[in-house]
């Protein structure tokens, strides 16, 4: 009875014993919710997966002036993934670009800014990739680029040029939203890597607030990408509105930025939201804003009434009418939270007209997101007008209601349509 016993009490020892080693080695439900939340703030869905495909499995083609780049596979899968990765060389990939075999990574994946992220973040974001996401056994293509760039060795001498290894300085003596929305904009949500313009190495100009070239803005994939030092004809609620739902008050979201809410903004917490707002208008608008508009309220008018009545309209005021006033109204001003306007909106009046071309074009789409679940769709007219009738669309819209933007050519909107 008492070998009995001693047995008993020896076997539940050891089974308690081994509970709690398997209980240290898995890790805290909170840890992996953190890396899951971390990962879609940097949104990582975005670049690692493929429509229809596995989540994390990679295999986006990504263009770039050098070739084509195929994202990769950062399930854990031990070989079609990044199974085998150790925390530190996980960390040296996210934030140096260096892979587990030494060799460079492109810098289409945004290392340059997650050299902030910190070792507490890097830390849930690996528990996250190697406990919370399933493995997916089927590799990337692989990028092939031609030489040179295929030589990747050579991304040294580019990282030692244009990056650092500098983490994430808060500013001082500013409320906590402030340097909280500073560390999402300028590490993990990486904005700079779109929003800030590019030098002659195709870098970014600068990595952080320190420069007024950071986030002034630029091109991407031929759209125009707005300035968003101060957003001055933003306010606060705007901007959290937007990244929230995909539209605000007056305008909606197309382009890159639809992946961007669909797969990150829209899951991210209402404080957070906030203070990319709020850190964002905390920055200077160096460069002054060029006045696109003129007389707006007495233009508005003007234009609105020549619609309304209806004589003698040129070619581009009847391809609107018959066209776009259902949703834009003939005051140009749409209705909010539901179809952007077209008075005085940024892509309308950029300096570049190639985003509205494409929109005209190919149409846009509002992801559903919990706070605004139905999805506004606008339909592409590139089936129906040829170059020169959405030149003339477009030349109208710029100019009508005070916009004072430059005339667009069908020749540009040749461009436009053959992806050029």
């Amino acid at each position: 009875m008492k070998s009995n016993l001693r047995y008993l009490l020896i076997a539940g020892l050891m089974g308690f014993a081994q509970h709690n080693a398997r209980a240290a080695d898995t890790p805290d439900a909170s840890l992996i919710a953190k890396g899951d939340y971390l990962a879609r703030a940097g949104d990582c869905t975005a670049c690692h997966s493929i429509a229809g495909g596995k989540e994390f499995g990679g295999g986006l083609a990504i263009a770039s002036p050098m070739g084509v780049i195929y994202s990769t596979n950062i399930s854990p899968d031990p070989d079609a993934g990044i199974g085998r990765y150790s925390e530190q060389e996980f960390a040296d990939a996210v934030r140096k670009g260096v892979r587990r075999d030494g060799k460079h990574l492109y810098p289409a994946m945004p290392y340059p800014d997650y050299r902030g992220i910190t070792d507490a973040d890097i830390h849930a974001l690996y528990v996250y990739f190697m406990q919370g996401v399933k493995p997916v056994a089927e590799k990337a293509p692989e990028t092939a680029l031609s030489f040179p760039f295929n030589q990747r060795w050579g991304m040294w001498f580019w990282n030692l040029a244009f990056t650092d290894d500098k983490s994430f300085e808060p500013r001082h003596s500013v409320p906590d939203d402030i340097n909280r929305g500073k560390y999402l904009v300028e590490a993990l949500g990486h904005c700079g890597s779109c929003h800030t313009p590019r030098g002659i190495g195709m870098q970014e100009k600068a990595l952080n607030e320190s420069s007024s070239h950071y986030l002034a803005g630029g091109e991407l994939n031929g759209w125009p990408v707005p300035s968003l030092r101060g957003m001055p004809t933003w306010t606060v609620q705007n901007i959290t509105d937007y990244l929230a739902t995909g539209r605000n008050d007056f305008a909606s979201v197309g382009g890159e930025m639809t992946g961007v809410i669909e797969h990150s903004m829209q899951h991210m917490t209402d404080s957070d939201l906030h203070a990319i707002a709020v850190y964002l208008k905390s920055l200077p608008a160096d460069t002054p804003v060029k006045n696109r508009r003129k007389n707006a309220d007495a233009a508005t008018k003007q234009t609105a009434d020549l619609l309304t009545q209806g004589h003698n309209l040129g070619a581009g005021q009847m391809l609107y009418m018959n066209n776009c006033e259902a949703c834009h109204w003939t005051d140009g001003n749409g209705a909010k939270g539901i179809f952007p306007r077209l008075n005085g909106g940024d892509v309308v009046i950029a300096d570049n007209p190639t985003g509205l071309i494409n929109i005209i074009l190919q149409g846009a789409q509002t992801p559903s997101t919990p706070k605004a679940p139905s999805i506004m769709a606008m339909p592409g007219f590139a089936a129906r007008l040829t170059d020169e009738q959405v030149a003339q669309l477009a030349t109208f819209v710029r100019s009508g209601w005070g916009n004072d933007a430059p005339a667009v050519t069908a020749k540009e909107v040749q461009k436009v349509r053959e992806g050029k």
